[in-house]
């Protein structure tokens, strides 16, 4: 593709360019012997089917307890009872106990109400009469047991060891990308980020927290920090000189990240908390952990620095369930947010009251995490605010099913898809890549330039960044092999590199993938080869 075509791409969103790159793929294979191979988008290819066999058999049960309560000839039914309901699930699981899913929720049950403390007839009843979904949520912010249950996956989750102390509180919303929206607009609207003030985003990073900032919602203005390869994608202490600016008013943070799939070392973690602790107590973080179960013993910041970070998780990935929008905002209970909100100057106080003042008598004691909840429903919908219920029965169904499996034996699982298609791709390209137990393997971001420099040469680099786009090579991808990859500039990773999704295509195909993309590379340098053959020719005439 002409450099004028391509350059017309550079705006663009790689999500948006990978519209442009399936068709052309999707062209090649129709007219080659190529098949279509789409690694651009990370949504997995696997799915958690113990936690969904429990789903589907418990629906069925709660029509059996709609039918109890009423039952019209019309195919109508009644709103299941809580008196007695636990018993008489067990009664109806025993009576199928070759069902799929049957021995899972009876031992769930069990489980849950020994660990949590539960009421068996409360705890039973959210479930069942969530499943039917005939009430709206309440509380809004999260059912109470759901709560809870939550709240423990996500010290594992997010949080790990040492556990922090105190409570988190949560709010279940509709996917991580939800949870972005919802948080940027609630803290524009309580003053806590203002048009003109400076973020921080930790780079490379998932496109959406580059693009946000810079609407005309937000007006912020941006500085990175950046993750190299050289340094193995942590933040080098200069990068995080940056943070002592106390201008720079919050932080966010990928973690692990989104294109490189790299998690925080314990070592850069502690750099962090030293310097909120010390110089930037008033530091505020956000902190995306989506791919933190892909990394054993992961720990975030939500977990190190509880008071500074609101934390965002979403289920989609592990579990294989991104058309479920699962996500939780997580925000301890105490926080430099609330505290933040309540320094504010008497006229900005004013001007919040009237804007939650609807909700309460006492709008100035709303904390943040509710105020989120408000400004989900642009505040005068608040009361009909809230995740659907049975999106939440499968969050608590997908979180018990981690908790029950001591042995990890589902995240064993999954690590072993991931990292079986990395090595067939590393293969393909046929080069040497070094353990890191930080790499969470979902994602691979294959730098051109720092792969040319160490294998063809700096003068195929020199080459390549005077005669050819950087969109060339997705390009190239799509039109000479039928394959899609996402070009890393747009992530703000170097311009010469592509992410490649580990999830959501067969074992197999990523060898050739790996060799596509080493063709290319081959390709450079071939051309660089034809262009000096080319110059001495033309010196020597």
């Amino acid at each position: 593709m002409d450099l004028v075509r391509l350059r017309s791409f550079e705006k663009l969103s790689p999500f948006e360019i990978k519209d442009e790159l399936i068709e052309i793929a999707k062209q090649t294979a129709q007219t080659s012997a190529l098949a279509f191979l789409n690694a651009g988008r990370g949504n997995p290819n696997w799915v958690a089917t113990t936690p969904r066999e429990g789903f589907f058999l418990l629906g069925q049960f709660a029509i059996t307890e709609s039918r109890r309560v009423m039952s019209k000839a019309a195919g109508i039914g009644g709103m299941p009872k809580a008196d007695g309901i636990a018993h008489r699930l067990d009664v109806w699981l025993a009576e199928r106990k070759s069902s799929p899913g049957a021995a899972f929720l009876t031992a769930m049950v069990a489980f849950a109400v020994e660990k949590f403390n539960f009421k068996p007839d409360a705890f039973v009843h959210e479930l069942v009469d969530s499943i039917i979904g005939d009430n709206y949520p309440v509380p809004d912010r999260m059912l109470v047991h759901n709560e809870r249950i939550v709240h423990e996956y996500l010290m594992w989750a997010m949080c790990g060891q040492p556990r922090p102390a105190g409570q988190y509180d949560l709010y279940a919303v509709e996917g991580g990308t939800a949870a972005m929206c919802y948080i940027f607009k609630s803290l524009k609207a309580n003053r806590l980020l203002n048009p003109g003030d400076t973020i921080a985003l930790g780079t490379p990073i998932f496109t959406p927290y580059l693009e946000m900032p810079h609407l005309e919602d937000y007006g912020l203005n941006v500085i990175h920090v950046a993750a190299h390869q050289e340094n193995r994608f942590q933040f080098t202490d200069a990068e995080l000189k940056k943070l002592e600016d106390p201008k720079v008013k919050a932080f966010f943070v990928v973690n692990p990240g989104n294109p490189y799939a790299v998690a925080m070392s314990k070592e850069t973690i502690d750099k962090i908390v030293t310097l909120v602790e010390t110089k930037r107590p008033d530091l505020m973080l956000l902190t995306d952990d989506v791919y933190g179960t892909f990394v054993k013993g992961f720990r975030g910041l939500l977990g190190a620095l509880p008071r500074n970070t609101i934390g965002v998780y979403s289920y989609s990935k592990y579990f294989g369930c991104t058309g479920w929008r699962l996500g939780v905002i997580a925000i301890h209970q105490d926080n430099v947010f609330d505290k933040a909100i309540a320094e504010h100057p008497e006229s900005v106080q004013a001007a919040l009251d009237a804007r939650y003042g609807a909700l309460t008598l006492k709008p100035r004691e709303i904390k943040l995490i509710d105020r989120i909840v408000a400004d989900s429903r642009d505040v005068a919908l608040n009361h009909t605010a809230g995740l659907s219920l049975p999106q939440q029965v499968m969050m608590s169904l997908f979180s018990l099913a981690e908790m029950m499996d001591e042995a990890k034996t589902y995240q064993r699982a999954c690590m072993e898809i991931v990292q079986a298609r990395l090595d067939r791709m590393v293969e393909g390209l046929g080069i040497e890549v070094p353990d890191n137990p930080l790499h969470d393997r979902y994602y691979g971001l294959v730098d051109f330039e720092f792969w040319a420099n160490k294998y063809v040469g700096p003068e195929v680099v020199a080459y390549m960044k005077e005669h050819i786009h950087p969109l060339d090579i997705v390009f190239r991808l799509a039109e000479d092999y039928g394959i899609v990859l996402l070009n890393g500039g747009g992530f703000s990773a170097p311009d010469w590199s592509v992410r490649v999704s580990f999830a959501n295509l067969d074992d197999e195909v990523y060898s050739q993938i790996g060799r596509a993309t080493r063709a290319v590379a081959r390709g450079y340098r071939q051309a660089f080869e034809a262009y000096t053959m080319a110059s001495k020719k033309a010196r020597i005439a």
